[in-house]
């Protein structure tokens, strides 16, 4: 049974979590009501702004086209390969590389090097190595998720507790034991934030594969808008990726959650 205190603790933290999805709920609504009345009362032009109302009619015009959920589920479908390449060979590498410094002391200036550069500059190149299709879209996202990944998972590994680490030798545990037992379960929460981190960078790099070679796909939606001047399409397409990246967010934040609890 809990206490008293603990129960009133409890409250006090469900009423906080609350009111913060409460306002932020507000927020939003609130931008979108101002956004339509501007746009009702035309203070903005809607040709350039578009409207919420706009954006509604060209969702459902975009549905009973059976285009909406096609276009969706490609970028959808691009997005999550690149993502479990990304985590998989980041993961791999960082683990590499903490099992054997001299392996990182050579490569770490290229890291760096490849973390900096405009991943959209390496498109054309790729395009023609790859094709114009979507594998060229997939190695554009897996190029762009996978140096953070490994940035960030070696350092959440170097930042292991050394303590640990020297006690864990002391007992005569090989590095391989030290790798299993005590710096991978002691990341979790560190290698799942990089997974937050490398699923957004992965969207990203497959709506700017799309911008530069794809014929389906939000990406696709959005620079189609912008060539033909349909303001609504572009903002329909934002809007539409805003909502998968948030959802795909969450989806990693309830994955962490259920690890946590294991």
């Amino acid at each position: 049974m809990y206490s008293e205190e603990h129960k009133n603790y409890l409250k006090k933290i469900k009423r906080y979590n609350f009111s913060v999805k409460l306002i932020q709920i507000v927020i939003l609504l609130a931008f979108l009501i101002i956004w339509q009345v501007l746009a009702s009362t035309e203070k903005i032009n809607t040709f350039i702004f578009s409207s919420p109302l706009a954006v509604f009619d060209t969702i459902i015009s975009l549905y009973q086209e059976d285009n909406l959920l096609y276009h969706i589920w490609i970028t959808v479908y691009e997005t999550l390969v690149g993502f479990a390449l990304g985590c998989a060979l980041g993961i791999l590498i960082a683990s590499i590389l903490w099992i054997n410094k001299f392996i990182f002391k050579i490569v770490d200036p290229y890291l760096t090097i490849l973390n900096s550069l405009p991943k959209v500059a390496l498109g054309p190149i790729i395009i023609i190595w790859s094709g114009a299709n979507t594998n060229s879209i997939i190695i554009m996202a897996l190029l762009i998720s996978v140096i953070i990944t490994i940035l960030n998972v070696y350092q959440a590994f170097i930042s292991t507790d050394e303590n640990k680490i020297s006690l864990m030798k002391s007992f005569g545990a090989s590095k391989w034991q030290i790798y299993y037992k005590l710096i991978l379960p002691s990341n979790v929460s560190n290698i799942m934030s990089a997974v937050k981190i490398n699923i957004s960078m992965s969207l990203i790099g497959v709506v700017m594969g799309e911008f530069l070679t794809s014929k389906a796909g939000i990406g696709h939606l959005i620079m189609y808008g912008s060539q033909v001047f349909n303001l609504n399409l572009v903002i329909t397409g934002i809007f539409i990726l805003c909502i998968v990246a948030t959802l795909m967010y969450y989806i990693v934040v309830l994955i962490e959650k259920k690890l946590s609890h294991r």
